[in-house]
This record gives structure tokens, C-alpha cells and sequence, in this order.
């Protein structure tokens, strides 16, 4: 087993790299369920302990595959999923946090990955129509009934983390955080330190695109929805090219690749940020992993950082609908 650090959200332990699932059953073009299944027992072998879910992924079907996997070693795994999304696949968005919602998603989301308790339970999103406090509240009794052990948000605002953490601690902020998505920095970072809330960036490749495996949206199936996103779009596409060149340059210099550097650098965050790269092949787990024995100087932060200056990324994260949702 590789000697994979530890770190802490909140009073949770973790591994400090887990593995996001989504890609699995969601979003990236077709997968296969036995290669997935290979590559989450090989995380666990390796000392992976964090795995992170939603019943929004493949409409539950993420979340079946993964409680497949763990199943026979659920002690090894702390295991994460999200609520929040009440449509399914291809429907207009609905974002729900009402308790009868919350309860009833938690059952749901329990069945599905066939365990009797949730390791950490995240709002997916905020539901604007809904006070936070009654959707924290909500989980806070999930926790009393033993059907949850810690309480996390997803993409939320700084004032809505701190009045979700007066209901009840929130031990984990999971939100897309990488060297080209760097909004939530000024504000809501130091809100989550202030509150000793854990970071768990999601996307910390950039989607893929910042290990230079993407060089034009013929590398993508035509399923993949970074084809409808902004950065990925043509003119876009070109101009981000350019950022990943230059990270190319750096990680040759240190002979390792562009999406280890990217990931070392999200590694470097802080000791409270335990990023979640996603994949569904045992080579790129593997990969990712390495990334944990990157080790980075002030001087070498500076110059990834001058090669992906936000202000030269081209594009939004998101196309205008899905960023009413965001950081709110």
C-alpha cells in the first residue's frame, strides 16, 4: 500500500488526495462498469480512502457502482455523496433543500450504495428558495439518527457556510478550485479557515484539460459535456492552450507532467485541502497519486502561477445558467 498522507476536513480523516467518481457514469463519454470497479478497489489499495459520489451522477447510477466496489471493505472507506439536484439527467435544473427533500434523499442515496450510514453528507447546491438553516437543520438530524457522520457544503457562498456552521459544523467545503478557477480565494477560503472548515477541491485538473491530454474537441466523445462549456469552445480552446504549453515547459523541467504540477500546486494549498481528481483509469489514479510526493518551492508556486494567471484564462467555468448556482 503507498504510504498516502493524511489530512483532516474538519475532525474527519482522510486520505489527502481522494477520488472523485462522477466521470464513472456522468458527463465524460461512455465508461465501463468493470473498469471502474478495477480502478476504485485499486485506489483503496493504495490508500485511497476518500471516495466522492452523488445521487445526481448517472441518475444514482454513481452511486451503485461505487457501493459495488466497497462493498467487503467499508472500513477502508470514507465514503462522500451529495444531494441537492431533484431532476434527472437531460431535465431543466431543480434544486431542492426543503427537510422532507433532504430526508427522503438520504434514504434514497443509503439503498443505493447499500451501507447504513453516510461518512460525509454534502448539499449539492444551495437551494436559493429554501433558508440554509432549514436544510442544515435537516441533516443535522440525519447525523442524530446515525444515518450520517459529517455534514458538508458544495459550491457555497461565504455567508451561507457561516450560517449553515451556526446550525451545525460543517466539516467540508467542496467546491472547483484549480489553477484555472480560482474565484473562491479571497472570500470564502479565509471564511472556511476562520470556521476550521476543510477544502476539497473538485476539478483540480481543469477537468482534464491542464494535463494536455486536449489539444481540440475532437479528443472529446460526442457525449462529453466540456463541449458545450465555455473554456473549451472555439477561440477559447486555442488561448488556454497556450497556459497548458507553458505548464508543459515547467513540468518537463522537473520531469513530471503538466497535471501533476497542477496538482501538486492544488496540493499546496493548504493542509486542509484534500483535492478529488476523478478518473476512471488505474494509470491516471496512479498518476495523481505521484503528485503527492511533488514537492514545491515559494519560487516554484510563483511560476506556475505566473504560467496560468486568472486573468488570462479564457472562458467562464460554466455556461450562464449553471452559474446562478454557484458560490451562493
Amino acid at each position: 500500500m503507498t504510504d498516502v498522507p493524511t489530512r483532516y476536513l474538519g475532525e474527519l480523516a482522510v486520505s489527502a488526495q481522494g477520488l472523485g467518481c462522477m466521470g464513472m457514469s456522468h458527463g465524460y463519454g461512455a465508461a465501463d462498469d468493470a473498469q471502474s470497479i478495477a480502478t476504485l478497489n485499486r485506489a483503496l489499495d493504495l490508500g485511497v480512502t476518500l471516495l466522492d459520489t452523488a445521487d445526481f451522477y448517472g441518475s444514482g447510477h454513481n452511486e451503485e457502482l461505487v457501493g459495488r466496489a466497497v462493498a467487503g471493505r467499508r472500513d477502508e472507506v470514507v465514503l462522500a455523496t451529495k444531494f441537492g439536484f431533484a431532476n434527472r439527467l437531460g431535465e431543466p435544473t431543480l434544486i431542492r433543500g426543503d427537510a422532507a427533500y433532504v430526508r427522503q434523499a438520504c434514504d434514497a442515496s443509503l439503498r443505493r450504495l447499500g451501507v447504513d450510514h453516510i461518512d460525509l453528507y454534502y448539499q449539492h447546491r444551495v437551494d436559493p428558495q429554501v433558508p440554509i438553516e432549514e436544510t442544515v437543520g435537516a441533516m443535522a438530524e440525519l447525523v442524530q439518527a446515525g444515518k450520517v457522520r459529517h455534514l458538508g457544503l458544495s459550491e457555497a457562498g461565504a455567508q451561507t457556510i457561516r450560517r449553515a456552521h451556526a446550525v451545525h459544523p460543517i466539516s467540508a467545503l467542496q467546491s472547483e478550485w484549480s489553477l484555472w478557477t480560482r474565484d473562491l480565494e479571497a472570500e470564502i477560503v479565509p471564511v472556511c479557515r476562520e470556521l476550521g472548515i476543510g477544502l476539497v477541491p473538485f476539478s483540480p485538473l481543469g477537468r482534464g484539460f491542464l494535463t494536455g491530454r486536449y489539444d481540440s474537441l475532437d479528443a472529446l466523445a460526442e457525449s462529453d459535456v466540456r463541449r458545450s462549456q465555455p473554456r473549451f469552445a472555439d477561440g477559447n480552446l486555442e488561448r488556454n492552450l497556450a497556459i497548458v504549453a507553458k505548464l508543459n515547459e515547467l513540468a518537463a523541467a522537473r520531469s513530471v507532467t503538466a497535471g501533476q504540477l497542477a496538482l501538486a500546486w492544488v496540493q499546496h494549498r493548504g493542509d486542509d485541502v484534500v483535492p478529488i481528481p476523478g478518473t476512471r483509469r488505474q494509470r491516471y489514479l496512479e498518476e495523481n497519486l505521484a503528485a503527492l510526493a511533488v514537492e514545491l518551492t515559494a519560487d516554484d508556486l510563483a511560476a506556475i502561477e505566473a504560467a496560468a494567471p486568472p486573468e488570462r484564462i479564457a472562458g467562464s467555468r460554466y455556461d450562464a445558467n449553471s452559474l446562478t448556482f454557484v458560490n451562493r
